[in-house]
């Protein structure tokens, strides 16, 4: 969003700015967390004591429920009732630059030019989850840039995106008639991740079917006393239909997730595993490229002659670059 032209800005600046919802000031610092920044520390120092206020909502489904469109309805509706939101619109990666198609940004159109609405595309660089590996990141810029609501809309892929619930204080799963969604949900586990199940494309034949194999798959799930109990909304997102209910559902979970000290726990378990991941990637820098080293060579040529063991050799290569 031109925030490249003011590169230069020190990190205090472009902090303070993003709090005053400069797009140029968030776009700068999303752009600084996707390029994997030495400021990105700095960063993320400055931007702590102002998040943890937003409402954080992962939409996921499979390719063709109308994810981006359900996504665009739900911006407009959460406008409405005069919230600022934020969206992460994870794209596959081009194979050309590694970067996001921007197909989410095209069908958006409608908010380009309302300074309450922040929409990223960010590219899932071959990421098999469906989110990017700096998605969390990113959601504490928009966090701290004062969204009330960030919607996290994901590539698609089937299986793997369950890993949008470690992300999403509420995780909305969307099907759609005339699909096999309902051996699709089965699955991919989503009866197990989503907290909010929306049936799109309701004015198809179909819909009412979607919604009673989904409801009877609910019912076989096994959930203490007291355990939220996720309700089945239909929409037709295309005409705007149904959102209204999406959203008082979305405020209704929201508000069970803080009576019931969920979203603490979902939020601290975020937090573990954001760290996990950092501590992860800086071990890996640490040991720089392990195919370069000799005694890599060495150790595989003896396991391979049969005079070492494979767990032998790792806890060998593991003390030598501790002793490095």
């Amino acid at each position: 969003m031109g925030g490249r032209r003011r590169s230069t800005a020190s990190v205090p600046d472009l902090v303070s700015r993003a709090r005053e919802g400069d797009p140029r000031a968030v776009a700068r610092l999303i752009s600084l967390v996707e390029d994997g920044s030495p400021l990105l520390r700095e960063v993320m120092a400055a931007l702590t004591p102002y998040t943890g206020h937003a409402q954080i909502v992962g939409i996921t489904g499979s390719p063709g429920v109308g994810k981006s469109t359900s996504t665009n309805a739900l911006v407009t509706e959460l406008r409405k009732n005069g919230k600022r939101v934020g969206v992460l619109a994870v794209d596959p990666s081009s194979p050309f630059s590694g970067g996001a198609l921007l197909g989410d940004r095209v069908r958006m159109q409608d908010h380009a030019l309302d300074r309450e609405v922040y929409i990223r595309s960010m590219a899932s660089r071959g990421h098999l989850g469906g989110l990017s590996w700096t998605t969390p990141q990113a959601l504490r810029v928009l966090d701290a840039a004062g969204c009330d609501v960030i919607l996290i809309e994901t590539v698609g892929v089937g299986q793997s995106e369950v890993e949008i619930a470690g992300l999403a204080d509420t995780t909305m799963v969307l099907l759609a008639p005339g699909m096999g969604d309902g051996i699709q949900a089965a699955k991919a586990g989503i009866l197990e991740i989503g907290d909010l199940y929306v049936v799109n494309k309701a004015d198809r034949d179909g819909a009412d079917q979607v919604r009673r194999d989904l409801r009877s798959m609910l019912a076989l799930a096994d959930r203490p006393p007291g355990a939220w109990r996720p309700p089945i909304v239909k929409t037709v997102a295309q005409r705007g239909e149904g959102l209204d209910e999406v959203v008082e559902q979305m405020d209704e979970h929201h508000a069970w997730l803080q009576s019931s000290g969920e979203l603490e726990k979902r939020r601290t378990r975020r937090a573990r595993d954001e760290i996990e991941a950092i501590a992860v990637t800086a071990l890996r820098e640490r040991w720089g490229d392990v195919h370069g080293r000799s005694e890599l060579d060495d150790l595989a040529g003896a396991v391979a002659a049969g005079k070492s063991d494979p767990y032998a050799a790792a806890d060998e290569l593991l003390a030598a670059f501790t002793d490095a």
